[in-house]
């Protein structure tokens, strides 16, 4: 049992996760915390090559072709996040915070992602580059250098006051990520910045689940939670 006040909150860690299925285990993860039969989650992953839609609806954004993305073997979805165009694939962390907010009647959505941004920048600093933010733009950037997008979806609870959050950050690990996906689009519709990548930035190499794992505790700084003990001994982020 836990000895604090904090929610409970299932961590996990994917190698790599086709975009499909990753979104219909966020939705059922949605209906289980709203039903209060599921925990509250962060999930971890990889993605195969993706681009994704979000609501802002700018096709015009992608610059390949149907036949140019099987070629390349990217998959597109159009989804239900906000924002526009990203690119999802191999050697970028994202993740998938889906928790509730506001079940006391106080909803602050732009706190939500201003506090999404804060996890990165604080693990940015650890390894002494500085990240931040642009005014008219949300995620975290390096220089004028974007180094992780964040998109998300607010969704009204059905039984209690609220929201469960879904989607959210996309954090580029492995020098070379802009060259692998970013030049098939303009990224976010944005057209005068470029993208970046923590290796490119600090100047070594790093492993997406070491990432992962060191990710956490900014996590848990900006968000409160107390992480299960049976889901510590069995996820891959704290084995081996």
């Amino acid at each position: 049992m836990s000895s604090t006040n904090l929610s409970l909150l299932e961590v996990s860690y994917l190698p790599l996760m086709e975009y499909g299925a990753a979104w219909e285990l966020q939705k059922e993860a949605v209906q289980a915390i709203d039903a209060g039969t599921g925990p509250e989650r962060l999930i971890l992953l990889q993605h195969p090559p993706t681009y994704t839609i979000g609501s802002q609806h700018h096709p015009e954004h992608l610059l390949l072709s149907a036949e140019q993305l099987k070629q390349k073997g990217i998959s597109l979805f159009e989804i239900d996040r906000g924002g526009d165009i990203t690119y999802h694939g191999p050697g970028q962390l994202v993740g998938y915070p889906l928790l509730k907010l506001g079940v006391d009647g106080k909803v602050d959505l732009h706190g939500y992602l201003r506090r999404l941004e804060s996890v990165i920048i604080d693990f940015l600093a650890s390894y002494g580059i500085e990240g931040s933010r642009k005014p008219e733009y949300t995620g975290v950037w390096v220089g004028d250098e974007k180094i992780c997008a964040i998109g998300v979806k607010f969704n009204k609870s059905k039984f209690r006051k609220g929201f469960i959050t879904s989607h959210g950050f996309a954090f580029n690990i492995t020098a070379g990520i802009g060259e692998q996906g970013f030049q098939g689009i303009i990224p976010c519709g944005i057209t005068e910045y470029g993208v970046t990548s923590l290796e490119e930035c600090a100047g070594r190499p790093f492993e997406l689940r070491e990432v992962a794992g060191e990710l956490i505790p900014y996590f848990l700084k900006y968000f409160p939670y107390e992480m299960s003990d049976a889901v510590l001994q069995a996820d891959s982020l704290q084995t081996d």
